[in-house]
């Protein structure tokens, strides 16, 4: 029998009290319109600021993005609510440690800049798929990555963000989890409708701004609060839940709760999977995923480029100070609440009797900020929490109807398509509604690190590929495929072993099998990449070289190759005269880049055609405006010739002075990264 709030401890009992009476502030909720209305201006004055009607304007902004907005959306698409309710979780339960993975991105995103981008441009890609589709040929890795990404989204994108975001409304208005899910999902629809079209940098810069703003205010309360850091290193080993059994180590923080590297064999992060386990997946985040990259590539050049992951790499520092350390104080403050130790009294607090360290930070923002910055700081989460919705959904929905669906059925109508991309959304909705329990469930009610497992399963071997694609020219289809495709599974399989045999909750005994027991997911990490590289290296030894086309201009060493112009006549394997390399007139742009404004690009063009027929009325114009289909009258090859045209990407040029104060900036960023390793080790 579950205990009722009556059995909490007395301080359990008054926090949960006071908690909906202080959300439901008149002030907070006009905040949080005003917010709300704010975005929305924004993002429509970047509608008419944008030329949407190219494939250019769409996905890359134009190409006319200076270093600041570029890194700021950088900062803004990597840091969203999940990551301030799961840093700040796992700060609470286990100290400083998740860090690493904020200050492992600090050099992965400059890797991007400095020797992943130049390829990338120098192809003329401007999606990740694309670029694998030109460096190995085929459509076998196409349609695999296809269904690769769609794992990865549902598994550590969509649900994770819907229960963070739930979480949030959860604590404030004391909802059901399931209940303020179902009202998400409303929320998201409207917001979809509202501004899913708006360029998304611009908001995401005035998100970051705002995000920046008040979590450093937060930061300075928990701290004025707590005593200054000196304080919070003594008071956080006494943080301990009143409930705790004294006869066991439940509940307790850990002693090496301010080290960031642990124990090789015995800790929740061993050193060496740290340094060799977690840079991994998280070069495939950085380096390779669409949504990072696709933002550089939005830059006006390669400075520009490298000026924004500068900047996104200088801010990588700060989620120690904004999101783990308050985590850490507000465990100090709650710590029935957010250390409690009795599974049976943690499902009463938050509705998992994993544990509940998820809810420090929405704890912080309702109990520590003053009227009025309270409701703009939830606003801020709830709003970055949608725009990333609506991002994944469209982009999910337009992967598995381009990539997956169109494959299956060529000559699908475009009205097939958009029924199906919308039903897709909905079964993506249901799955993702379905796994939330999975991830309460996992790796001790800690969000951050069940993401953190989820990531090192699926993604070491498609980051594998990608790097020997770029830097290893031997590298070939077979051998590519044969990587991912063994190393999908061998993730496959731990993940799902790991959601059979579920971290046993405190004081049970632990009865998984010996490879989930003893074989740390950084560690499984380390063997995956280990294992894709061997047989990528092997098979493409074995087999045929790639030929010069999939070379040229497509790796570090060949990046600097003068274009070759074929005779689209006589293209090798081209049944019609259209160059091996180039995207088919008759196809639409590659899936991932289709984020979300192809998703709606497509209803629009879908009625534009009916629409042009008649005489354009003034809401006529209006629609096709919010469309992005300005641009009427031309016929489907010459739109596609000019889309062709129109997509190519920034330059490699650089002003030798400007390269200089980028690659000083680099060696200061490095310098401060490894310092701050060091510090803290």
């Amino acid at each position: 029998m579950e205990p009722s709030r009556a059995t909490l401890s007395s301080a359990t009992t008054s926090s949960w009290e006071a908690f909906p009476q202080q959300t439901l502030e008149a002030v907070d909720i006009v905040v949080l319109v005003l917010y709300f209305v704010f975005v929305l201006a924004v993002g429509l004055w970047s509608m008419w600021k944008t030329k949407r009607s190219t494939v250019k304007g769409y996905f890359l902004a134009g190409g006319e993005m200076v270093w600041w907005p570029v890194g700021a959306s950088l900062f803004a698409s990597n840091v969203g609510s999940g990551h301030f309710i799961g840093l700040a979780g796992s700060g609470a339960a286990s100290g400083i440690a998740a860090t690493a993975y904020e200050w492992n991105g600090m050099f992965c995103v400059l890797v991007l800049a400095w020797l992943f981008l130049p390829i990338y441009i120098a192809a003329g890609v401007t999606t990740m798929p694309e670029y694998l589709q030109r460096r190995f040929g085929g459509k076998r890795i196409q349609i695999f990555l296809a269904i690769l990404y769609l794992f990865i989204y549902i598994f550590t994108k969509i649900s994770v963000d819907m229960y963070a975001g739930a979480l949030f409304i959860q604590q404030a208005l004391h909802w059901d989890l399931y209940v303020a899910v179902i009202g998400l999902l409303i929320i998201t629809a409207v917001y979809t409708v509202a501004g899913g079209l708006a360029a998304v940098i611009y908001t995401d810069t005035l998100q970051t701004v705002i995000m920046l703003a008040g979590a450093l205010s937060l930061m300075g309360f928990s701290f004025a609060k707590v005593g200054g850091l000196e304080d919070l290193q003594n008071r956080y080993f006494k943080a301990i839940a009143s409930d705790r059994d004294g006869n066991s180590t439940c509940g307790l923080p850990r002693e090496d709760a301010f080290h960031i590297f642990r124990d090789p064999v015995t800790s929740d992060l061993p050193w060496p999977g740290v340094l060799v386990g977690m840079t991994i997946p998280s070069l495939w985040y950085w380096c390779t995923d669409q949504v990072i990259v696709q933002r550089s590539l939005a830059a006006k050049n390669l400075s520009h480029a490298k000026g924004g992951a500068l900047l996104a790499s200088y801010l990588k520092i700060l989620p120690l100070f904004m999101m783990v350390l308050p985590g850490m104080i507000s465990r100090i403050l709650f710590p029935d609440l957010v250390a409690c130790a009795d599974p049976k009294v943690c499902k009463v607090i938050c509705g998992n009797p994993s544990g509940c360290s998820d809810i420090a930070y929405p704890k912080l923002v309702i109990e520590l900020l003053p009227i009025g910055l309270r409701g703009l700081m939830m606003s801020v989460m709830i709003a970055a929490l949608m725009s990333s919705l609506t991002s994944i959904f469209n982009s999910a929905s337009t992967i598995f109807t381009m990539d997956l669906w169109r494959h299956f059925r060529p000559l699908s109508s475009e009205w097939e398509l958009m029924i199906v991309g919308r039903v897709f959304v909905l079964l993506l909705v249901v799955i993702s509604i379905l796994w939330i329990p999975l991830v309460q469930a996992s790796q001790g009610g800690q969000l951050f690190i069940y993401i953190q497992t989820i990531s090192s399963y699926l993604q070491p071997p498609v980051a594998v590929v990608f790097i020997l694609g770029c830097f290893w020219r031997r590298t070939n289809e077979k051998g590519a495929f044969c990587g991912l495709l063994v190393g999908m599974v061998m993730g496959l399989i731990r993940m799902v072993l790991d959601f059979i045999y579920l971290q046993p909750q405190c004081g049970e005994p632990d009865n998984r099998p010996a490879v989930v027991k003893y074989v740390h997911y950084l560690y499984f990490s380390m063997i995956l990449g280990l294992v894709t590289l061997v047989l990528v290296v092997v098979i493409s030894l074995l087999t045929e070289p790639p030929p010069e086309e999939m070379i040229s201009r497509l790796t570090w060493f060949t990046r600097k190759d003068v274009p070759v112009e074929k005779d689209a006549a006589t293209s090798p394997g081209s049944p019609s005269p259209i160059p091996a390399n180039a995207i088919h007139e008759a196809d639409p742009p590659p899936a991932a880049q289709l984020d979300i404004s192809e998703d709606s690009g497509k209803v629009c063009d879908n009625n534009t055609r009916t629409l042009q027929s008649k005489k354009a009325s003034k809401l006529t114009r209006l629609l096709l405006w919010i469309c992005g289909m300005e641009s009427k009258g031309k016929d489907s090859t010459e739109a596609a010739v000019e889309i062709k045209a129109e997509a190519a990407v920034a330059s490699l040029a650089e002003a030798p002075l400007v390269k200089h104060i980028l690659n000083v900036n680099l060696i200061l960023c490095m310098s401060a990264g490894v310092f701050l390793w060091a510090y803290f080790a």
